[in-house]
């Protein structure tokens, strides 16, 4: 059973989310969620747990409590079907032809000479 975990003080590693989950049955694998760029934890995380007894279990017990500082919110994990919402696929083709720059012209013209 995967499990969520949500708003995970930002120095909790995989490890300290194991140790958290171990009481409550056989933890089979343990993410911390962290930004790509930064590398600095986004605060939540994903414990998946043999079976969904012991991921009952751990819901049960660690939902509501306080972890390093912060209160856990522990549920069932739920799969993303939503998609992130979109904005899928290349985009218009943007800006087009433009030849024809500003009018031929020449106006480079001599003289220029107010003198008086």
């Amino acid at each position: 059973m995967k499990i969520y975990v949500g708003n995970l003080s930002y120095d909790v590693t995989e490890e300290d989310l194991n140790q958290a989950f171990q009481p409550f049955g056989q933890v089979e694998s343990v993410a911390v969620i962290k930004d790509k760029m930064s590398g600095q934890s986004k605060g939540f995380g994903f414990v998946e747990m043999a079976s969904k007894a012991e991921g009952q279990a751990a819901i049960d017990g660690l939902n509501g409590k306080e972890f390093k500082g912060r209160t856990l919110n522990v549920n069932e994990a739920r799969p993303r079907s939503d998609n992130r919402g979109g904005y899928g696929g290349g985009g218009g083709k943007g800006g087009g032809g433009g030849r024809g720059g500003y009018g031929g012209g020449g106006g480079r013209g001599g003289g220029g000479g107010r003198g008086g």
